[in-house]
């Protein structure tokens, strides 16, 4: 056979080749199996909800031991002493559950009494911006309607990493050691997460036994260990100590509750969040501008898709912060919010050459957070989402317990006129949402944190899946861009990572909007998973986001 000539080979290499039908713009693989699935924001929560699921237990088993795992390694996004919300998708029945399980402020809490003390502005810190922790309520709830494994089982992993340690990684590590000053405040919290009087390395193993024991208290104990035993006469210690309003009564008649989802219609495919007093009427009222106009066939980082975007971003943002509260003290219009003619209102709002910079709400008829999914081999899926709102919450540690409690009530208002002002007994404003969106046999929990941004990341997910043709992993890897609302509300000033074209930033800019460039993935756009579940082929897809340190684990092969 004859040596191949130069020529020859340079014609060969300049042949299409097979490999490159392989080149993608995203990182990693879905994970794919026909067992469970779960995708958490640390691999070692992952690791233990698909061991909950090799062990019998359910979509929502799964998710609570990957939750309580998240509250030991992830301490600054998450935790007992914050709230939590979830959609439930029952494969059997097809039927989807909402359950809020928020907490209230305290009885004594009042604007009022605030202003007694001087303070004529929310607490963002403090025990005064302490609410009513709602995880465990949630995670009792949800477990006596669709749990399969005993209660008590579902702690054995955290427990282990609160008593033996983990290694912290890398971005976690960098989320502590931000917030070392705030750590510093109060020697409870210093005790706790600053061994040494420093956040510990990348690597450094770190233990919490309080949270050890907490945690057993909770397994042995259930709900009831919270809100009217042992813990809850540590919180009330503690709140009384400084000088919080935190009463037992507060904690013992707190109770989730269970809600319907709302849901538009995005391009054929129905798409869910929950009711106020979360936000995720926004994400709905994003998508239903946006499904005015048309996607641009140049792809989602095109300056007209975009311009879109944002605009339509604003719109559903400047309404957001008008009109959502609890629902139980304000009327909140979220039928006339998500109404397809109210949407053609405020899309003909958009200027498809300029930006809009004072988007005013219109009149229709921050946050630190951990989401996780799961989906077992039945097809039920869990879309999960728990915040203690800012990095370790108030920063108040409750003594001798291993957690702090959130500072959710910091986004109440001081206006009595407001929806959203504060009151006793009141939930506040939240910023967790989960999702769900499904079409024919195909169905999708998923979920992106981060705060303000999580309406804008569940829109523009949707977006690259549905008019994109994404699949589930590439759809969470895009380009995203966020805001940071201030107390003027949405402006001109945008996030935007550094993927997304030179060439598509100066068009936009030219249009007025301002943008400040973050790297390639950034934390800044939220950190995401997502599950899909194909009833049909009964095969399940798992995607995590390349923004966190974790990632999507099938369930592993049962052990005989």
């Amino acid at each position: 056979m004859k040596l191949l000539t130069p020529v020859l080979l340079l014609l060969l290499n300049l042949l299409p080749s097979p490999v490159l039908a392989q080149d993608r713009s995203y990182g990693r693989s879905m994970v794919i199996n026909d067992r469970g699935i779960v995708a958490t924001s640390h691999t070692l929560a992952s690791q233990a909800g698909a061991q909950i699921l090799a062990h019998g237990g359910s979509a929502i088993d799964a998710a609570i031991a990957a939750n309580a795992v998240l509250g030991v390694t992830e301490p600054m996004m998450n935790g007992v002493g914050g709230d939590l919300f979830l959609i439930y998708w029952d494969a059997k029945t097809g039927k989807l559950y909402g359950l809020n399980s928020s907490g209230w402020a305290p009885r004594g809490l009042s604007i009022e009494y605030l202003k007694q003390k001087g303070i004529f502005q929310m607490p963002q810190a403090g025990i005064d911006s302490v609410t009513v922790p709602g995880a465990v309520e949630g995670w009792s709830k949800a477990h006596a309607r669709f749990g399969k494994l005993p209660w008590k089982d579902l702690f054995t992993p955290a427990i282990y990493y609160a008593e033996h340690a983990y290694p912290v990684p890398e971005l976690i590590h960098g989320f502590w050691e931000g917030e070392e000053q705030v750590l510093k405040q109060t020697p409870e919290a210093e005790r706790i997460y600053l061994p040494g009087g420093k956040p510990p390395e990348i690597g450094e193993m770190f233990s919490n036994p309080d949270l050890g024991k907490t945690l057993r208290l909770i397994a042995e104990g259930g709900r009831d260990a919270f809100y009217r035993g042992e813990i809850a006469q540590s919180i009330i210690a503690t709140s009384t100590e400084l000088g919080g309003t935190m009463k037992p009564d507060d904690l013992a008649d707190f109770s989730a509750e269970w809600v319907e989802p709302i849901s538009i219609t995005y391009h054929g495919w129905k798409v869910y969040e929950l009711p106020p007093n979360g936000q995720g009427m926004a994400a709905l009222e994003m998508l239903n501008i946006m499904s005015t106009l048309p996607p641009d066939k140049a792809g989602p980082l095109a300056p007209t898709e975009l311009h879109n975007r944002i605009e339509a971003m604003k719109l559903a943002y400047s309404d957001l912060y008008r009109y959502n509260a609890d629902p139980r003290f304000a009327k909140v219009p979220v039928k006339g919010l998500l109404a397809p003619d109210y949407a053609k209102q405020r899309a003909s709002l958009i200027d498809p050459a300029k930006a809009n910079c004072t988007p005013a709400s219109g009149s229709p008829a921050r946050s630190d957070t951990t989401y996780l999914a799961a989906v077992d081999k039945d097809g039920n899926i869990a879309s999960l989402i728990q915040s203690n709102y800012d990095a370790f919450g108030s920063g108040v540690a409750v003594k001798g317990r291993g957690f702090v409690l959130q500072d959710r009530g910091g986004l109440f208002v001081l206006d009595p006129s407001h929806p959203n002002a504060l009151a006793p007994r009141k939930r506040p404003f939240h910023t967790i949402i989960p999702a769900f969106m499904e079409q024919g046999d195909t169905h999708i929990g998923f979920g992106i944190m981060g705060g303000a941004n999580q309406p804008l990341a569940h829109a523009q997910f949707v977006s690259n899946l549905v008019d994109y043709g994404m699949n589930i992993q590439a759809a969470l890897s895009e380009p995203r861009f966020t805001v940071r609302p201030t107390e003027q509300g949405i402006g001109c000033d945008i996030m935007i990572e550094s993927r997304v074209p030179a060439e598509t930033l100066t068009a936009l800019e030219q249009k007025g909007h301002k943008f400040k460039v973050r790297k390639e993935y950034s934390t800044a756009m939220g950190r995401g998973q997502a599950v899909l579940h194909n009833s049909k082929s009964n095969v399940n897809f798992a995607a995590s986001d390349p923004r966190a340190d974790g990632s999507a684990e099938p369930e592993p092969l049962p052990e005989h």
